[in-house]
């Protein structure tokens, strides 16, 4: 399957990614289906933010409130490896709950797109710029 994200918006996450080289970066991605029309950056709420990432819960209720009200729908949230590759970790994993999320992770210059599936388990998704 194919995600489809307009190239600025994807640019404006690696710029968050650059401009936070030792903590994860995380923010929600909106959109619709597999199409994400923007990205809302987050606040990185873990204890250790350069080895995992917790969206700040205020945000992400927020969004969702939004989404009841008619705004843009949450479909998933990104995050930086800021020293690994933008495959799941372990940690990953554990928080994923088989929902059909969107995982998109940025790291080495890459950003790659992966769904929930299953409790623990991603399948990647093909990246299209629009």
């Amino acid at each position: 399957m194919t995600v489809t994200i307009s190239s600025e918006v994807l640019q404006r996450m690696f710029a968050q990614a650059a401009a936070s080289p030792e903590a994860e970066i995380c923010g929600l991605l909106l959109g619709g289906g597999d199409r994400i029309e923007a990205v809302e950056a987050c606040t990185n709420v873990a204890t250790d933010p350069a080895r995992a990432f917790e969206i700040d819960p205020t945000a992400l209720f927020a969004a969702h409130r939004r989404a009841r009200a008619g705004g843009a729908a949450v479909i998933g949230h990104y995050h930086s490896h800021p020293s690994g590759q933008p495959i799941p970790s372990p940690r990953d994993a554990a928080q994923a709950m088989g929902d059909g999320a969107i995982w998109v992770i940025l790291g080495g210059g890459v950003a790659r797109a992966w769904r929930s599936v299953a409790l623990g388990g991603f399948v990647e998704e093909v990246i299209g710029c629009v």
